[in-house]
Formats: C-alpha cells, sequence, structure tokens
C-alpha cells in the first residue's frame, strides 16, 4: 500500500542509570551540550531501529558487526553481488531501496571504488532529531577495576588489575522527534506497511539493546506520539505539531528521578488527530 499521508511523531524515552550514547570524544562519557542537556545523536537512534528491523525480519544494509547476517565484512562487500556492474544512478537507487528497507527509509550514500556508478544517493523519508533531554542530566563517573589478565608468564603469577572508569546518566527523560515525508517516501518507494514496520521499531527501540553500558531495564520508551496528517504535504508543519506535545517538572519536584516526576500535556489543532502509544 501507497505511503499517502504525512507523518510525524514524538518518542519519550526514560533513562536511569545507563549511558544512553557515548561520547568518543569525551572519554566515552555520556553525550550532554554546554548547558548540561543530555543528548542521543540521531544516528545512534538509526542504529537501534535498524537491528529491531533486523529481529522483525528485514534486510538491511547497514549491519553492525556483531548483528551481521549475511557473511559480508563491509557495506562494499554487501552491494558487490548485486549493484557492482549497474551504470545507471536511477537504476542503482531504485534496486536498493527495493532490497534494504533502511535505504529506503533513511537513506544511503553508495560510494564505492570499482563499481559502474562512482557514486549514487539516495534521500530517505525517515527524518530524526538529535534526542534531547528535558532536563539537564547528572552524570556519574565511578572507577572500576577490570580484572582481566592480558599476559602472564606462568600459572602462579598473579594478573595485574586494570583501572577503568564507567560513566552513566543518573537518570534523564529524552525526547525523539521525527517525520515522514510523502513526496520522498513516493521516490524511495517506502509504503504504508514500512511505516507501521518503524512505528513499531520506535515502540520496541531497546529490546535487544542490553549491554553493560545500558543494562536491561534501564532504558524504556514510555509513550510514542504519532500525528497522521490527511494530506501528503501534511495540515500543519512538523515544528507546530511537535510542539503539541509538552513536558516539564511537576509542582515541588527539583530533581526529577523517574518519568512520574513529570507533567505530560498534549494540546490538539484542529482536524489533527493524534495515536498515543504506550512503550512496552
Amino acid at each position: 500500500m501507497k505511503f499517502e499521508h504525512k507523518v510525524d511523531f514524538a518518542v519519550l524515552v526514560s533513562v536511569k542509570n545507563a549511558n544512553p550514547n557515548g561520547d568518543p570524544l569525551n572519554g566515552n562519557r555520556p553525550r550532554t551540550d554546554y548547558e548540561g542537556y543530555g543528548e542521543i545523536s540521531d544516528v545512534c537512534v538509526k542504529r537501534k531501529l535498524r537491528n529491531r528491523m533486523q529481529d522483525l525480519g528485514q534486510s538491511i544494509f547497514v549491519q553492525s558487526d556483531d548483528r551481521c547476517d549475511d557473511g559480508k565484512i563491509s557495506l562494499s562487500d554487501r552491494a558487490k553481488e548485486d549493484f557492482a556492474k549497474i551504470k545507471s544512478q536511477d537504476e542503482f537507487a531504485q534496486k536498493a531501496c527495493e532490497k534494504w528497507l533502511d535505504v529506503r527509509s533513511f537513506g544511503q550514500v553508495f560510494a564505492f571504488k570499482n563499481f559502474g556508478c562512482a557514486s549514487v544517493g539516495v534521500r530517505g523519508p525517515v527524518s530524526l532529531h538529535q534526542a534531547v533531554s528535558i532536563d539537564p542530566v547528572e552524570t556519574i563517573s565511578m572507577q572500576i577495576t577490570k580484572s582481566v589478565s592480558g599476559e602472564r608468564k606462568n600459572e602462579s603469577e598473579r594478573g595485574s588489575d586494570t583501572m577503568g572508569m564507567k560513566h552513566f546518566v543518573k537518570f534523564g527523560l529524552y525526547e525523539i522527534k521525527g517525520s515522514i515525508n510523502v513526496q520522498l517516501a513516493e521516490k524511495t518507494g517506502f509504503s504504508a506497511e514500512d511505516a507501521a514496520i518503524i512505528k513499531e521499531c520506535l515502540r520496541t527501540m531497546f529490546l535487544n539493546d542490553a549491554s553493560a553500558a545500558r543494562p536491561d531495564g534501564s532504558m524504556e520508551v514510555i509513550r510514542l506520539y504519532w500525528w497522521e496528517h490527511d494530506c501528503k504535504e501534511g495540515q500543519y508543519s512538523t515544528a507546530k505539531v511537535h510542539r503539541l506535545l509538552k513536558v516539564g517538572l511537576k509542582e515541588g519536584v527539583s530533581a526529577p528521578s523517574s518519568a512520574e516526576d513529570y507533567d505530560i500535556t498534549l494540546d490538539e489543532l484542529p482536524n489533527l488527530s493524534c495515536e498515543v502509544i504506550e512503550g512496552i
């Protein structure tokens, strides 16, 4: 089924004692801006959505090494078998969109040596903002020891412990915003069924995502807001729609420790309905 109605969406995500997105340029501390607000990059969010697409049986082009399901060791290898000899950029883009859900959703730049097409760019209809916390977050740093012996001369020798640091957000409520553009969906072949998959991936974003930095249950989708317009262009601008969701601390709360410490309200615009979906 064709995707014919513009969609805007927002997701509220709770983070407790977890590192939602480490900054490699800052010792892998949780990302924050200069005012202390927590951030999760759009690339990080897309990685989680791609992982969920794979869990749902979809074919994905940009796979992480630990989730590789086709034995290909690079993006070039993954594209080489079916696309190396294609010389038409339009044909290349069309076939790539037909094959991989993440390409027809988020877009992709294909620039590989020894391919018939030197460079092919695909603009995807699903756009995502970086997630930002509602209030400044407190980052905790904990010194740890890693008792792993890299080298030992004999069995009786005691291995030396390695000192390290672990960083996490004590608590933060983050908002992810995004939209799906009909005009770009028509170009990539993104369908209404694909939109339903995106919705489910957003709702279940943190399934199978546990790690030492993000223990199971430390990150949770609180609620997904899904606005579907009645036309291609949208009845209202995306910015105006996103402003309908208002989140603020409850009276008397200065240091939030859970999503229950926030008042969450949803305003309305004429003839625009919102589907509110609870997280799992």
